[in-house]
Order: structure tokens, then C-alpha cells, then sequence
């Protein structure tokens, strides 16, 4: 298992998932607020994230990723997708949710209160 800790605006959030699970997965099992506008399926950027921590308990990013990746904003070294990025060791892995995916999220969920807002 992994310690998988999302953070965003402030707060944070914590799973503990097995191997094979993205991180996607991990926030979606939480309600942590990462977007996903095409469902987990490398689409679109919205799922962007940056880890912070336990990188190296993580699958490697392949090209499709890579590419998509491309079209993110404020892409930076420790840039992945949350629906590509799976969990394949044991250990604490620090996530912290882009502004890119907050505001998809928030777009995607109406009914859920921005964090963002006082």
C-alpha cells in the first residue's frame, strides 16, 4: 500500500491505495478535487498535477502522456497526469493539485463549494 496525500489551496487529502492504482483513482476514492474532463482516458490535461514526493513510487510517464502533457499550463519537472500515474511501490507520495485542475474540477462539480473561495 501507499500513502497517496493531495494537496490544494490549503487543504489535503489521504488515501492509502494498492499498487496499480492511478492517482486519478486515488483522489477520486477521496473527493479530493482533481479534475478529469475526459474520464481517465489521456485526453485532455485537466487530472494535472505536480509530485511533490515519491516520484520514484510511480510508474514512468510514457510519450502519450508526454504529449498531452504539451497542451497543460505551467507544466513543470514534477508535471504528471493523474490518470496515467500509477502507483507501483509502498511509501508516501505528496501530490499537489494544479490551479489547471482545481478550476476543471470546479467547473465540472457546480454543486461542490470552491475551497478557493472564502
Amino acid at each position: 500500500m501507499a500513502k497517496v496525500r493531495f494537496l490544494a489551496h490549503g487543504h489535503s487529502w489521504e488515501a492509502d491505495v494498492p499498487a496499480g492504482t492511478t492517482l486519478r483513482d486515488a483522489s477520486k476514492s477521496i473527493d479530493a478535487p482533481e479534475g478529469d474532463a475526459c474520464g481517465g482516458v489521456c485526453a485532455c490535461s485537466t487530472c494535472h498535477v505536480y509530485v511533490k514526493k515519491g516520484r520514484e513510487l510511480l510508474s514512468a510517464a510514457e510519450e502519450e502522456e508526454e504529449d498531452v502533457l504539451d497542451k497543460a499550463f505551467d507544466v513543470r519537472l514534477e508535471s504528471r497526469l493523474g490518470c496515467q500515474a500509477r502507483v507501483v511501490g509502498e511509501g508516501e507520495i505528496v501530490v499537489e493539485i494544479t490551479r489547471e485542475s482545481l478550476d476543471a474540477y470546479f467547473n465540472e462539480h457546480p454543486q461542490v463549494r470552491d475551497l478557493r473561495k472564502g
